[in-house]
């Protein structure tokens, strides 16, 4: 495993030289940084993997640019990145590696972990779930009473529902609309009963993603699959052909009465939150076909390529992730807005909260050591034009500084009349507001009475990012999180966090487990809460 920097974030010299630097920076506006340069707006941008960047309405300037590449360098991005791709265990609390590019990595590269070629292991797996997805797809596999399959439920949590859940909502154009598909993630008994409500037992499978197979909320909903299925399909033996496993375990999977030779397997260096291009991804390969999904893997490796071997000042993952490091360190930017101006893309946003947040929400470093600054912004958004009518006038004219993305696409995948134009019109003046504003001279100047004049100013000076593409396909798609994925890795290195484990999640499962036994005791349980808790669980065995 590489070497852990030992050199405090705040004590490195491009840090100290950023500080400074932002004062001088925080009193200048877009528009003065605009007019300084009229070819900023050209020579700002990046364009690799099928996606082309502007990101010129930044409060940067060359010199901004020169630093932040320098912190990268002192804080060792590139190291760090090799040792990811090389198969190094930089996971450290949970030593392991860290190898979600090898999911999309091509049949002729080797990467290894602990002596061992995994390449190969990844493309047999790709290979298997390419046979059972083109089996369901011809409808040569039959459900127990011998009819088609022609509903497919994913039960998973997590990252074993965010990615295939905006995976299949973003290439939905591409799926194949003979076969229907229902996510079911929550324990609340809601979510599985508004899935299955409308589907025969007969003509529907599901697919158990859990890697151990003991996941407290994916299995609690597969027994109930399990059941719902067998009051109408009766015999034990149909569960073999209504249900497949994502998993592990094989003796867990084979005691629920699952055929294990229709088990999915993944590994251990693949963390939920970048499994979607795994088995994991077997419900978007079952809806978009393996040449589509094979598109889908090539667009991340693209994006994987790029991160690996650009240069940081004109590597696009590097340097997003370093504008969010500028913005939420010397700008005390709490959250970042992602904006897809693409119905698809609606699921986008709630698939990076839990890429980004479940990432770098960390509050020690690698050694161990309390940090004495931000990690992890809050990411958030919806779709454009929807949220322009919602939250937009916060992003405008509130008092919080929040960095935008803009994502769109030169092409709409179903062209009706004006709508794209106006669309893309949004994209472009949004950030173009955001960026300019509206002076007290230029309201003036509109006749506005002297009163009203001060509501009607728009600040400006609000940073964006925006990101462009031909068109929304699943190759397009691989780029666009493989985009996220990296940006969210630079920041962490710069942070000198452990992007890859997730120890937040564990203490309120584990209290869950315990207040679970006391909710269904028969007996008054003798409780060892807080007060509130105490009272809580008391109300509610008086009341359920």
């Amino acid at each position: 495993m590489t070497a852990i920097k030992t050199v405090p974030l705040m004590e490195r010299a491009a840090w100290k030289a950023l500080k400074s630097h932002a004062d001088q920076i925080r009193g200048r506006h877009l528009r003065e940084l605009f007019a300084e340069d009229s070819g900023r707006g050209e020579r700002l941008t990046l364009e690799a993997a099928g996606l082309f960047v502007d990101y010129s309405k930044n409060r940067i300037t060359d010199e901004t640019l020169r630093l932040l590449v320098a912190l990268a360098e002192e804080s060792g991005l590139k190291a760090r990145t090799e040792a990811m791709f090389t198969g190094e265990k930089i996971n450290i609390t949970e030593n392991r590696a860290v190898l979600h590019v090898a999911l999309r990595a091509p049949k002729t590269e080797k990467i290894f972990v602990d002596g061992e070629d995994v390449v190969p292991g990844v493309h047999e797996v790709l290979d298997k779930m390419a046979g059972f997805a083109n089996r369901i797809r011809s409808g040569e596999w039959k459900g127990h009473t011998g009819k088609r399959i022609k509903n497919v439920v994913n039960i998973g949590i997590g990252g074993s529902d965010l990615g295939p859940v905006m995976a299949y909502e973003a290439l939905k154009y591409y799926s194949d609309r003979n076969l229907t598909f229902r996510f079911v993630s929550n324990v609340d008994g809601t979510d599985f009963a508004e899935a299955v409500v409308d589907l025969d037992p007969e003509e529907t499978l599901f697919l158990v993603a859990s890697k151990t197979f003991t996941t407290l909320e994916t299995m609690t909903n597969a027994h109930t699959a399990r059941d719902w299925a067998l009051l109408k399909l009766k015999d034990e033996k149909a569960v073999a052909k209504h249900f497949v496993a994502i998993s592990t375990n094989a003796k867990e999977v084979e005691k629920f009465g699952i055929d294990t030779a229709n088990m999915f397997g993944f590994w251990d260096w693949v963390g939920g939150r970048y499994s979607m291009d795994s088995a994991i991804g077997l419900s978007t390969m079952i809806a978009i076909g393996p040449e589509n999904f094979s598109e889908l893997l090539a667009g991340f490796h693209a994006m994987d390529v790029h991160f690996r071997t650009t240069p940081i000042e004109k590597n696009i993952p590097a340097l997003l992730g370093l504008l969010t490091v500028w913005y939420t360190e010397f700008f005390d930017a709490q959250t970042q807005a992602v904006l897809p101006y693409e119905q698809y893309l609606k699921r986008f946003p709630a698939y990076l909260q839990q890429l980004t947040m479940e990432s770098n929400g960390k509050h020690v470093t690698l050694d161990g050591t309390t940090v004495d600054y931000q990690t992890g912004p809050i990411y958030w958004g919806e779709p454009g034009t929807n949220g322009q009518h919602s939250f937009y006038q916060l992003i405008h004219q509130g008092t919080r500084l929040i960095p935008c993305d803009f994502i769109g696409f030169s092409k709409t995948l179903n062209p009706l009349g004006r709508h794209h134009d106006m669309l893309m019109a949004n994209v472009f003046a949004q950030a173009e507001a955001l960026a300019y504003g509206k002076t007290a001279e230029q309201v003036k100047a509109e006749g506005t009475p002297d009163w009203l004049v001060p509501h009607r100013v728009f600040e400006g000076n609000r940073p964006s990012n925006t990101i462009l593409a031909e068109k929304l396909t699943p190759r397009v798609l691989g780029s666009l999180v493989a985009l996220y994925e990296h940006a969210v890795f630079t920041q962490g290195v710069v942070w000198n966090i452990d992007s890859f484990d997730q120890w937040g999640v564990e203490l309120g499962k584990v209290l869950a487990t315990k207040i679970l036994g006391e909710l269904e005791a028969k007996d008054e349980p003798k409780l060892a809460h807080d007060s509130s808790t105490t009272n809580l669980i008391q109300r509610y065995r008086k009341t359920k």
